[in-house]
């Protein structure tokens, strides 16, 4: 490789804001491609809740078993979180989610030939891991191949492609349960089925190249300018023609580079808090209504599932809306009135759960799915997006792990405390994580609308 001194840093500062300054043809491509991985995700996640019932009747494991089953996946992520956002800054983006989509196949597969609950919970956690490394890995490819205020209503749309995930999942379920497909048929061939999209995305990601940002912070310049002309139609004529050796940065810096910028250390610490709050809402109340309904006794198993595909519905219109308003409200705006709406709804849950009415709890659930659809849907988004591209990686696997660890502890410990406090009581309690997100987005958020960060 030919080598030459460092340029000025201007080149390089010059090259990065015009690329996510600027309009790319084969952006939005790119974005929906990264956003359809998060259906895999909603597929692996989830599909998981659905035939609980069916894996409890045919093993019988203890509470405890049953419930690192259910929150495996989202303990594997929060490893996949960290470790998949670092080493997309090391060793590139197209490398990153190649690979993890590869090992989505694989190991989605395998779930469904597991002979014991305990092999269960070994897939399933090992799943977890490329399913945290694909989100940081999507976001970051977003933030860098679409236009500022374009990238952030991608971004946002993370939730609506969660929604359609769950739908679908739920769909397939209903068809076999019409069907009478047998039991353990039925739970293994739900959670196999998960590698079918991965290999659909695996084959539609094959030719997407690397991001011309990163190519452009690792001095590959060359490459950068390939990538620039195919993306953007432009050479980036502020970039001498010639690689050059760049020295190497340390992700342990990546947390005292925050904090030189108020605006950005406050939009990423508002970031990790929503982060946090949104995924313990959903992973307490919204990811066991199915089980929920069942112990309030709204309606058979089949109901069940027809009420929640109906309600989840809901929630993807929530999902597809949400980002429409963030370029007329900001950030703020949407998050405010996400939470806003999920801590009413919540409260008026635990009314319909404390005077048993078994009419309004569904309403009340409706409501909260369109609250959380909002208030989640930039969470991942303002981390993103803030940091400096020689971090965005490390920022955006950050950031998911305060998602999956909370939804790890949420998923794996909320039944007891359902058999412990009531439904009611339980429900009442987890009201606290909006009211938390809320002040957050009142008092911490800044509006990063349209942020620039080369």
């Amino acid at each position: 490789m030919t080598t030459m001194a460092m340029p000025q840093p201007t080149a390089n500062e010059a090259a990065v804001r015009y690329l996510i300054t600027n309009y790319s043809p084969k952006g939005n491509k790119v974005g929906w491609l990264m956003m359809a991985s998060i259906l895999v995700e909603a597929w692996d996640l989830y599909s998981i809740a659905f035939v609980l019932i069916f894996i409890k009747e045919q093993y019988n494991p203890t509470a405890l078993m049953l419930g690192l089953a259910a929150a495996g996946t989202q303990g594997g992520a929060l490893i996949g979180a960290l470790l998949g956002g670092w080493l997309s800054d090391k060793i590139g983006r197209r490398v990153m989610f190649l690979v993890t989509m590869v090992m989505f196949i694989v190991l989605a597969l395998a779930q469904a030939f597991v002979p014991d609950v305990t092999w269960l919970i070994v897939i399933r956690f090992l799943l977890g891991i490329p399913l945290g490394s694909d989100i940081s890995t999507g976001y970051t490819y977003i933030m860098e191949s679409m236009a500022k205020g374009e990238r952030e209503v991608m971004g946002n749309r993370w939730q609506f492609m969660f929604a359609v995930g769950e739908v679908l999942t739920i769909g397939v379920i209903v068809i076999f349960l019409l069907i009478d497909m047998q039991q353990e048929m039925l739970w293994r061939v739900t959670l196999g089925l998960g590698a079918v999209p991965a290999l659909i995305i695996l084959l539609m990601r094959h030719d997407v190249p690397e991001t011309a940002v990163w190519l452009v912070q690792k001095g590959r310049y060359r490459e950068a300018k390939r990538v620039a002309r195919e993306m953007f139609n432009d050479n980036l004529d502020m970039l001498p023609d010639q690689d050059v050796v760049v020295p190497k940065t340390s992700t342990r810096a990546f947390l005292a580079d925050l904090k030189k910028d108020p605006i950005r250390w406050r939009a990423t610490v508002y970031g990790w808090i929503a982060c946090f709050t949104q995924a313990s809402e959903f992973s307490t109340f919204a990811f066991y209504l199915p089980v929920l309904f069942v112990m309030v006794g709204v309606s058979s198993v089949l109901g069940i599932n027809l009420v929640t595909m109906a309600l989840f519905s809901f929630a993807a219109l929530s999902g597809w809306v949400g980002p429409l308003l963030t370029p007329k409200i900001g950030h703020r705006g949407i998050a405010i009135a996400g939470f806003s709406i999920v801590l009413a709804s919540l409260l008026v849950a635990a009314f319909a759960l404390y005077t048993d009415n078994k009419i309004l709890l569904p309403f009340a659930a409706a409501a909260m799915l369109w609250g959380h659809y909002w208030d989640a849907s930039n969470c991942m988004t303002i981390p993103t997006m803030v940091a400096k591209p020689k971090y965005r990686g490390t920022a955006s696997g950050f950031a998911y792990m305060f998602v999956k660890l909370p939804s790890f502890l949420a998923i794996f410990l909320f039944p007891t405390v359902f058999a412990a406090i009531g439904q009611a009581n339980a429900t009442l309690m987890v009201a606290i994580f909006p009211l938390i997100g809320l002040l957050a987005a009142i008092f911490i958020l800044p509006e990063v609308y349209g942020y620039e960060n080369d």
